[in-house]
């Protein structure tokens, strides 16, 4: 079980989030006429939320290659269950890397409509996930991915790391 070459994660990586990151916000912002004037410290916690988020982002993917056997995207999914890192602690900490991109771009370009474009994303991630991805995750891992969802939260992480049986 090889992981995916590089130029999988590439395709991957250029078709989902950095659609949903960059080509989305970017359509949204250059339409938006803002009218507050920037404050340079919601730029400041903008662009450190945005890099938490790409921080998270990149590992996840990276773990995902490495651990998983696999990319990020559906038609590529890991060969093996991934409760490393971050996955300790929520089972969708990709998604969040994501979601805090969103929220950074929204603060630092002072946008409310990527403001809603982050709640959007969300929950359409929140539906996926419940119908689609984890009854899938349960038939491809089994056991394993059951007790895994039992223990650790969908988004808000657990304060103690999950631990394997």
């Amino acid at each position: 079980m090889n992981s995916p070459s590089i130029l999988l994660h590439l395709r991957d990586v250029l078709l989902l989030p950095f659609t949903v990151t960059v080509i989305v916000p970017w359509q949204i912002i250059r339409r938006e006429a803002s009218f507050i004037p920037d404050h340079i410290l919601l730029k400041i916690a903008g662009a450190l939320v945005l890099l938490c988020g790409l921080s998270l982002l990149i590992f996840t993917i990276f773990l995902f290659g490495t651990k998983g056997k696999g990319t990020l995207a559906p038609w590529a999914a890991p060969q093996k269950l991934v409760v490393e890192g971050p996955y300790r602690y929520c089972r969708n900490p990709m998604i969040s890397g994501v979601f805090f991109i969103l929220i950074g771009e929204s603060m630092f370009f002072h946008s409310t409509r990527v403001l809603i474009w982050a709640g959007i994303f969300f929950l359409i991630n929140t539906c996926y996930f419940m119908l689609k991805e984890e009854p899938d995750l349960l038939k491809r891992f089994g056991n394993d991915y059951a007790e895994y969802k039992k223990q650790v939260p969908r988004w808000i992480p657990r304060i103690k790391p999950y631990r394997e049986q």
